[in-house]
């Protein structure tokens, strides 16, 4: 392969309305590109005929990348690698990402998977070129598996590295105007800092990061931030850092070099509510006059109860109250996520929840909640007692694709039980309004009916009726006046058939 200078990366989608670049291989193509090599990115959200573009693409490259998380992705990314391998078995198929990092020995025994990378994968995937590329074994690789004779083979983890020592993500490899066809917006995520120092039972962040916060300067914040959003004219930046409040010194002096430059894109955060509540109006006043306009918080649930078996003691509502009232009067929407079916989460548990949710919103116009139905993924502090509690863990990778919040099925929550969930969130999506990321044209008429429905939603929310759920047909209805593009990812939970299989 030694006049090979290209390598193919491949970006499975999931069914959702938010369309951006795949910040993964963005990362990992960079140390490849200013080492010589040929980057081909292939997206099948915007791609159209993907599958047979990855099939030409690799005909001349040196090995196929794939970056994804536990879920739907997974069906394309075996669907890919079972077509490469029929065409050419011994053509590498290295998978990389959040699914194979965090379970890494099942991943590699896929028959149509070479080499896995865990963790950071900057480089460790030059590394891995590097010697696929000279025909050199990949012993001794530090956070690469691979496979010979059949066996699986792991070199120790790699250390992680600071995060001020990583290259600029390739940006220029996204076709941002494809993007933009799909959701109309122009946008892209951007990383400032990783981990959490926080441990919730739920979180996968600990089994790939340690909870070792590390953050780029404020200063190179800045600059990169303001650069991508002239260089490409993004209307809008979704800061995915894990927790970007952990230094309120450090958010503060970003904020203060986005204005000082001039910046003029919007940009939105997540962070822990504990951290989220020491800001003071006069801090959320110099966020929003550098562009925040959204920060997101894991409420996840109103019960004490619910929220120590969490592991999220630190939490406090009334501080929720108060940040959302000064979120708003800044200019910047308070957004609240939500998870149900957390084991031992009982009806009275998601009564509180509800009335919360209600409260919140009736109180504080502007707030906005999304739900999910708890997921137990590989790595989470909780997965153990889930497989107590009769979480069947998949056996193989293709296993996984339906391990994913909007349609996940528990032991505890089936039936009937599971439907009324499921219908009481239908309720709560049309009994407040809430902004996704993808534009969303919507008639006077619609918009009227629309705003008529959220009554009798609030009603059936407020007295735990969900009956003959006449408002969920009509507004199903509705939305065939309601133009909306449905592209394939999901960049927020960065969201496919499930039964393709490597076997």
């Amino acid at each position: 392969m030694k006049d090979r200078k290209k390598v193919v990366f491949f970006f499975p989608a999931f069914a959702s309305t938010e369309a951006t670049a795949p910040l993964g291989i963005l990362a990992v193509a960079t140390p490849l590109l200013r080492a010589g090599y040929e980057v081909s990115l292939i997206d099948s959200t915007i791609v159209p005929n993907f599958k047979q573009r990855v099939l030409e693409e690799v005909r001349d490259a040196i090995c196929l990348g794939v970056s994804l998380v536990t879920g739907p992705m997974i069906s394309e990314t075996v669907d890919i690698a079972r077509a490469i391998k029929a065409w050419n078995p011994g053509f590498p198929v290295i998978l990389g990402g959040w699914h194979p990092s965090l379970l890494p020995d099942q991943t590699l025994q896929a028959e149509c998977v070479d080499i896995v990378v865990r963790g950071q994968g900057e480089d460790a995937m030059l590394e891995v070129v590097e010697r696929l590329r000279n025909g050199e074994p990949l012993d001794g690789l530090p956070g690469v598996g691979f496979k010979r004779h059949g066996q699986l083979i792991f070199s120790p983890e790699r250390r992680l590295k600071p995060l001020a020592d990583m290259p600029p993500k390739a940006y220029h490899l996204a076709d941002f105007d494809a993007y933009e066809k799909l959701c109309g917006r122009r946008w892209a995520m951007y990383t400032s800092s990783l981990a959490c120092p926080f441990n919730c039972s739920y979180c996968t962040n600990a089994g790939v990061y340690g909870r070792q916060w590390n953050a780029l300067p404020p200063e190179q914040v800045v600059d990169e931030t303001f650069d991508l959003s002239t260089r490409y004219r993004l209307e809008m930046l979704w800061i995915v850092d894990d927790n970007f409040l952990v230094d309120l010194d450090r958010a503060l002096r970003i904020a203060e070099g986005l204005v000082r430059v001039g910046a003029r894109f919007r940009w939105s955060i997540q962070a822990t509510t504990n951290l989220t509540a020491r800001l003071t109006e006069e801090n959320l006043r110099l966020l929003n006059r550098a562009g925040l306009h959204q920060v997101c918080q894991g409420v996840d649930s109103a019960s004490p109860k619910i929220l120590k078996r969490m592991n999220k003691t630190f939490q406090d509502f009334d501080s929720i109250y108060q940040s959302a009232e000064r979120c708003l009067k800044a200019g910047i929407r308070p957004s609240f996520n939500i998870i149900f079916g957390f084991p031992g989460e009982g009806v009275e548990d998601r009564r509180q929840t509800i009335r919360f949710i209600m409260d919140v919103c009736r109180r504080f116009p502007g707030a906005e909640f999304w739900t999910n139905i708890f997921t137990p993924y590989p790595g989470s502090p909780i997965m153990e007692h889930a497989r107590e509690l009769g979480i069947e863990v998949p056996p193989s990778l293709e296993g996984w694709t339906e391990f994913f919040p909007r349609y996940t099925v528990l032991p505890w929550l089936m039936g009937r039980e599971h439907g009324r969930v499921q219908t009481m969130r239908d309720y709560l999506r049309i009994a407040f309004d809430r902004q996704p990321i993808s534009k969303v044209e919507v008639s006077p008429v619609a918009r009227t009916i629309q705003r008529a429905l959220s009554y009798p939603a609030q009603w059936r929310l407020e007295h735990d009726f969900y009956g003959f759920p006449a408002e969920l047909w009509l507004n199903r209805k509705l939305k065939r006046y309601v133009k909306v593009t449905k592209p394939k990812v999901d960049a927020k939970l960065l969201e496919a058939a499930a039964g393709a299989s490597c076997s």
